[in-house]
């Protein structure tokens, strides 16, 4: 893993969308996003939440070990699962509203860097938990990541490009929100 090559991309996705998503089009192996981004990101947002944990409560002994822990799963595992149930989403959401082909593959490299907001906010509030609501005030900057990617990567006709755009935004935001919501109720059942 280049973590450098890593926080280029993320970094080239906020300050120049367009020019990211022209060098990610011509990404011959779709599934790479995987393997160098999100994942990569995904181990990122959950160490910085794990420290975060740590600094915030302190270590006060196991407990405190043990929330720092399942705070960092439960992050992870909402990336993880956002990223992918986000995916299968738009993939038929391409297929069934637009008449595109099925194309898993294509949906999940846009998807995975698409995310590109999310990983970074949850970077920082992993951190710095207090900025909360600014970081899902700053949640909406998806819109014009999406915006811009659109026809590039998913070929979405300039017509279709505002029909895409609200749904998919709407999904990257609330795929990993609703699973880390999930996650939380039955940590807390189980518990």
């Amino acid at each position: 893993m280049d973590y450098k090559e890593i926080f280029k991309i993320a970094f080239l996705l906020i300050s120049s969308p367009a020019r990211a998503w022209e060098e990610i089009r011509i990404e011959e192996d779709r599934q790479k996003v995987d393997t160098s981004f999100v994942y990569p990101m995904i181990g990122l947002c959950a160490l910085s939440v794990f420290i975060g944990s740590i600094w915030t409560n302190g270590w006060g002994g196991p407990q405190s070990f043990q929330f720092a822990m399942a705070q960092c799963a439960a992050i992870a595992v909402a990336l993880f699962g956002g990223y992918y149930l986000a995916a299968f989403a738009i993939n038929q959401l391409c297929v069934i509203m637009l008449g595109m082909p099925d194309d898993l593959p294509l949906a999940r490299q846009f998807t995975g860097y698409a995310m590109v907001v999310t990983f970074l906010l949850h970077l920082v509030m992993g951190l710095l938990p207090e900025f909360a609501v600014i970081g899902w005030l700053l949640h909406l900057y998806i819109f014009y990541v999406v915006w811009v990617g659109a026809p590039v990567v998913m070929q979405v006709s300039e017509a279709d490009r505002l029909r895409f755009t609200i749904p998919v935004s709407v999904l990257l935001v609330i795929c990993p929100a609703f699973i880390h919501l999930v996650f939380n109720q039955l940590n807390t059942l189980l518990t």
